[in-house]
């Protein structure tokens, strides 16, 4: 834009300027009204001004299919959406000759690049690594010439008719193993809950028979230590009775008095009593002697 006829100009708050007098950068023109140089006398000769526009909005460019081979020697067309906007007006005009194309080459290079090292399965279960490294490559190449790049997504992904075909086959297969896979994992999920509320029952009843078991154990031996502090309690008495009757031989005629009285009061009982009856050594008893009852009766 020649400016050689304007004193003034009025730059909009979305472009910024780049002077140019006699060939010369001057200055770049923010957003606001600007004079421009003027010649100092009437026979001076008139400079010459130029001044360039740069649109600082924010832009998207579309980089169009390119047929290009992965890894595994797959071709397919890659389309790329970046969107971008220049940050240094007076690099994007002085650095290179149309930064807007250079964009565009540099997109394309750095497409090229990240798929010749990726494989059509990586391609297609993970897109957004392909955007990403694309992104990053053109990032940097792009800050040189005052642009930032703000996206590049890959767009569209083309293949041959036949591998097309052979795509959807394994997506189809993929999609039934993923449902087969969830099934199993439910089925074994079920499983194992069943097995945990059976062991769980078995391990209830495990301990509901160990504590009947040591309620039983402990129960016998209560009554053991029981039954045997009675028969302790019951040697002691004996033991007690016994020096009684040694340091009382009374006590104990009395006790055989009190046992024939009880005996007595059977009617089955039989009593041998010996009244000391003058029977010589050897000699026999007579016929009835010993079992003639104390009143000399046979009743």
């Amino acid at each position: 834009m020649n400016q050689n006829e304007l004193k003034e100009v009025t730059i909009k708050p979305t472009h910024r300027a780049l002077l140019y007098v006699d060939g010369v950068l001057r200055e770049v023109l923010a957003a606001g009204r600007h004079a421009l140089p003027r010649r100092r006398h009437v026979f001076a000769r008139r400079p010459q001004v130029e001044l360039v526009l740069i649109d600082m909005r924010e832009r998207e460019l579309t980089i169009k299919g390119q047929e290009i081979l992965t890894s595994d020697k797959v071709a397919i067309r890659v389309s790329v959406i970046v969107q971008f906007r220049v940050v240094d007006p007076q690099a994007a005009i002085q650095e290179v000759e149309n930064y807007a194309e250079r964009i565009y080459g540099d997109v394309q290079l750095a497409a090229r690049r990240s798929l010749a090292l990726m494989t059509l399965d990586l391609i297609l279960t993970n897109r957004n690594q392909l955007s990403e490294e694309i992104l990053r490559e053109v990032q940097s190449a792009a800050a040189r010439y005052g642009v930032e790049i703000q996206r590049a997504d890959v767009k569209d992904l083309t293949f041959p008719g036949n591998l097309q075909e052979v795509m959807n086959k394994v997506l189809a297969a993929e999609r039934m193993s993923q449902v087969q896979l969830v099934e199993a994992r439910t089925r074994a999920e079920a499983q194992a809950i069943e097995m945990n509320a059976k062991i769980a029952a078995q391990s209830q009843e495990y301990e509901a028979f160990a504590r009947g078991q040591r309620t039983a154990a402990e129960t016998e031996a209560a009554v053991l230590a029981i039954k045997t502090a009675a028969e302790l309690e019951t040697l002691r008495e004996r033991a007690d009775a016994a020096q009684a009757y040694v340091a009382h031989p009374a006590l104990l005629r009395l006790r055989e008095l009190e046992t024939l009285n009880e005996l007595g009061r059977s009617a089955n009982a039989r009593l041998y009593v010996d009244f000391g009856l003058p029977f010589a050594a050897g000699e026999a008893v007579p016929r009835g002697a010993a079992d003639r009852k104390p009143n000399g009766s046979d009743d």
